[in-house]
């Protein structure tokens, strides 16, 4: 167990890593692919707004299931996930700050995937993989056992999301750095998956 959780603890360091370097490479040029700053409508510019978005949601339900359970895998893979990702979510900020636009999208969610015309979910679940509101507060409710089972599940359908969500940079974007740091939160997040799989099956749940 340890061996394992410790594995996905390396990965972690080695992305917050990158991410600085990431960071500083926008910070150096400033552009896209092509030259130019992103406009507000690009893929680069969106994928940053809802990344953004979808990122605080994890960060949120990690804290949440590190106060509901003494099992000390989930707690240091909550921590990992609220890590990262408020990591990312920092960068994602950023470089809108950098491009000088705004972080709340004038359109719907994911337009720039195409998916503007999907009905909104509900109860606050603003993009695929979001929890609703009544799912986070069930969460904050519950303990041990049936709070790392709810966590688990609640995570692994956040990322298969988010995973969606970072394809699409990666096939759209055009700052190259961004489309670097989509494909990293791919492969991450896949493997986080697969652990968190093997993490419900270990406590007789189905993903």
């Amino acid at each position: 167990m340890r061996r394992r959780t410790n594995w996905i603890v390396g990965g972690v360091v080695a992305a917050v890593v990158a991410g600085g370097g990431i960071t500083a490479a926008v910070a150096a040029t400033g552009s896209s692919d092509s030259g130019g700053t992103p406009a507000s409508s690009s893929a680069d510019a969106g994928f940053a707004r809802d990344m953004a978005v979808h990122h605080q949601q994890a960060v949120e339900m990690s804290y949440i299931v590190r106060d509901r359970t003494d099992d000390e895998e989930v707690r240091r893979l909550a921590y990992d996930i609220a890590q990262t990702q408020a990591n990312q979510r920092g960068m994602l900020l950023g470089w809108l700050d950098l491009w000088e636009l705004p972080k709340v999208p004038d359109g719907a969610p994911m337009e720039w995937m195409g998916m503007g015309d999907v009905p909104p979910g509900e109860d606050g679940a603003l993009m695929p993989g979001m929890a609703t509101r009544a799912e986070l507060d069930r969460l904050g409710k519950l303990s041990g056992k049936k709070a790392e089972v709810l966590y688990l599940r609640l995570m692994t359908r956040h990322h298969r999301g988010g995973v969606h969500m970072a394809q699409g940079c990666v096939e759209r974007c055009e700052v190259s750095v961004e489309r670097r740091l989509a494909r990293g939160m791919v492969e991450s997040q896949e493997s986080e998956i697969a652990l968190m799989s093997t993490l419900l099956k270990e406590r007789g749940a189905k993903p």
